[in-house]
């Protein structure tokens, strides 16, 4: 199976790394391909450069890295200190060759919900309704400080809703 490798150099204190890729770019590239490498590419970034090359097998990879091309390339990045990283799959944020799996839902999420509570009607028959309103009216009508003025000239309703006008 195919296998990305990558090589990151990070700028240093006099030298960025953009000026090594400038000058080590051609090379690498042209020995990367004749040794088999099935793709390459170039990124760069705020902190340096990552080379990425893609050989089918890990002795292509071997056999590329012994080159004195290569080594000489290695052996002149900016910061020889803690410049250079090598690494296999693809370099920087890439990503990984195989999808994630999936996280566990988040804490809050996990908690219980309440049980579900039955909202209770009361549904009332015609004539308790009706029964309802004759007891309303009848308690209104017998406190005298809490009932309106009766007008004179207004007819006493003659329907069951007591109370409501008469139409």
């Amino acid at each position: 199976m195919a296998e990305w490798w990558s090589i990151e150099v990070f700028s240093g204190d006099k030298l960025p790394a953009s000026q090594w890729r400038y000058a080590y770019e051609d090379a690498l590239t042209e020995a990367a391909v004749t040794h088999g490498a099935l793709y390459w590419d170039w990124c760069d970034s705020r902190y340096g450069v990552v080379f990425e090359v893609c050989f089918a097998t890990d002795e292509q990879w071997a056999a590329f890295r012994q080159l004195p091309t290569v080594r000489g390339a290695l052996d002149a990045v900016p910061d020889p200190v803690s410049g250079l990283l090598i690494y296999r799959g693809r370099g920087g944020a890439a990503g990984s060759r195989r999808p994630r799996k999936p996280k566990p839902a988040p804490s809050a999420a996990a908690l219980e919900l309440d049980e579900p509570v039955e909202e209770r009607r009361i549904r009332l028959r015609r004539a308790t309704r009706t029964a309802l309103i004759e007891e309303t009216v009848r308690v209104l009508e017998s406190d005298p400080g809490g009932s309106p003025a009766k007008d004179p000239a207004q007819p006493e309703p003659t329907h069951r809703g007591a109370g409501l006008p008469a139409a």
